[in-house]
Parts: C-alpha cells; structure tokens; sequence
C-alpha cells in the first residue's frame, strides 16, 4: 500500500508540480507556494522524513504514529497540530466504522495523516483544484474543504442511526418487547456516544479556527470555519434527540415488557382459582370421614360434579369479564 496519497506544491490556487518528499524543502522556500500532502498509515520511518523535513514536534508525529487519538488541536510553535474522527456506514455488517485523520498544518504546508476505515479525501483535493479563486487562500481553505468532508461524512451516519431507531421503535410498540429490543436500544445508544464524542470537540475547535492567534490560518479563510461549527451543532442536536428518544423507548420496552409479565401473572393466577375449587371439594371428600351425608345419597356424586363444574365456569366467566384471561 503506497503510504504517500499524494505531494503537490500549490501556487496562486493551481497545482504546479508533484514533489518528492525529500525535495520538498525546495518548495518550502518558495513563499508563493504551498505543499499539500496525503499519508495513508504511514510508517515511522516516513513519518521520521516528514519531521525532519517540516521540522514538527517530536509528540504530534507520535500522536500520528500511534493513532487513536481524541479529537483535539494542539499548537506546536508556528505549526497546528488537529485530531478529527471519522465515520462510515458498513452497510454490511450495519455498522459505525470509525477512523481518525490528523492534520500539521504550517505557513505553506498542510499534512494530512489517515488512519483506520476513512474514505480517501482524492475527491476533496479535486474539488479544490477546480476551484483556484478559494484554493489560493491557502493551506487554511485545503483544511476547511477536508475538514469539511469529514463532518459531512457524519449526516449519511446519523440518517442511519435515525431510520434504525424509527424501526426499532415500531418494533416495541407493534411486537412484543424482548431482551433482542433492549440490547439493540444499548447498542443503538454505545453507537450515539461514540458519535457524540466525536463529533462535540469539533464547536470548540471551530471557534478556536477563527480566532486571529493563529497565524497559520489566513484572516479571510477563517470564517470558512463557521460554516463546520454550524455543522457540528445541529450534529450534536440530531444526537441529543436520539439519545432522549432512545431513553424513552427503552422506559417504554421495560414497561411493556412489565405489563406482559402482569398480563401473564394475571393468567396464572385467574387458572390457579378455577383449579383451586375442585382441589378443595376433592380434598373435604377425600378425608376418608365415615358419617358423611352425602356419601349415601344417590345423586350425590353428579350434584357434587355439577356444583363443582358450575363453580369453575362462573369464575372463569368473572376473570374472563375483568379481564384477567
């Protein structure tokens, strides 16, 4: 697997030429250019030419060796160091993929670092090549557009999420409730945090993007950020609510699941009363006592039937009526 995407240097929004990674200090001087650079899990000893050629922290290019970082942006000098996670349906296996990509982004230079299941950011660099009047700003606009996919990648995720907990909820509400539903609402709730954790450092990190202390980011790219922050909080709001919801419906599985155990307890008990008065006539005539009157008697046997069949039809037709069977 080539662990180098792609190397371009950028001048005036156009791409100029495909750099070689040890060439790139040639660029690097040039102050009209920029290098924008695509790693794919990268070894450590591409990573050990990437420093030393972008001379970057000793503890950023160890977050990007070791991955499985929390979203986070640090400053290391003159250089930012960014943590995103991303998100991905496996329609397959119906569920949430996570991976991570991190960011070094300096005066002329943005290095993207993916780790894990994320999709391949081609498409974004394309779309910023076609789009030269924005990519001149800079490596901070090639930032906003990757950035910007990510959080983007989130919203086919969260549709998911929310068509899967529609179906669970007609699930409870039109079946019967069982441990399958419960354990599905737990999973469905492990996937909601999941996204929520990724998702929430983003509006800190966001307003942390347009403030002017960072220099690495260009005055007019900045309010490009807002557009991620606005993203990010109806993400966290979409998340809230499916939380709430999940809570609910799992309030609504163990209650129903409540009412269907009262439902069986209510049978039970209703047949344990109609049993319970032939065992009491069989067991007063099964004393074995030798003065009983009705032992002599001729219609003694099928008054006794008769009686003790009419009594455990009037219960049932009582429990019947009360609804207990």
């Amino acid at each position: 697997m080539n662990e180098v995407v792609n190397c371009a240097a950028y001048s005036d929004g156009r791409r100029v030429a495909n750099v070689e990674i040890h060439n790139i200090n040639e660029v690097l001087r040039q102050p009209e250019k920029f290098v924008w650079i695509g790693l794919h899990e990268p070894s450590t000893e591409t990573l050990v030419k990437i420093q030393r050629e972008f001379c970057l922290h000793d503890l950023a290019i160890e977050d990007a060796h070791r991955a499985h970082q929390r979203p986070k942006i640090e400053t290391y000098g003159e250089s930012l160091f960014i943590v995103l996670r991303t998100a991905q349906i496996n329609h397959g296996q119906r569920k949430i993929e996570f991976g991570e990509t991190h960011f070094f982004v300096g005066h002329n230079y943005l290095i993207s670092v993916r780790h894990g299941s994320s999709i391949s950011y081609a498409e974004v660099r394309a779309r910023c090549e076609s789009m030269p009047h924005l990519l001149r700003k800079g490596q901070g606009f090639a930032l906003y557009a990757v950035m910007d996919s990510i959080v983007d990648q989130y919203f086919p995720v969260i549709d998911a999420l929310e068509e899967d907990l529609e179906m669970l909820e007609e699930k409870i509400f039109a079946g019967k409730p069982s441990r399958e539903t419960t354990a599905h609402i737990y999973r469905l709730k492990r996937e909601l945090l999941e996204v929520k954790r990724a998702v929430s450092p983003l509006v800190d990190m966001c307003n942390r993007l347009t403030r002017v202390d960072l220099e690495t980011i260009s005055e007019d790219t900045r309010p490009y950020f807002r557009d991620i922050y606005d993203h990010a909080i109806r993400i966290n709001e979409i998340v809230d609510n499916a939380r709430e919801l999940l809570t609910t419906a799992l309030e609504a599985n163990f209650s129903l699941i409540s009412i269907s155990q009262n439902e069986v307890s209510k049978k039970f008990t209703g047949w344990a009363a109609i049993i319970a008065v032939p065992t009491m006539i069989a067991g007063i005539y099964g004393m074995n006592f030798k003065f009983m009157p009705e032992l002599n008697w001729e219609y003694g046997y099928p008054f006794i039937l008769m009686v003790t069949i009419g009594s455990c039809f009037i219960i049932y037709l009582l429990f019947k009526r009360s609804g207990w069977l």
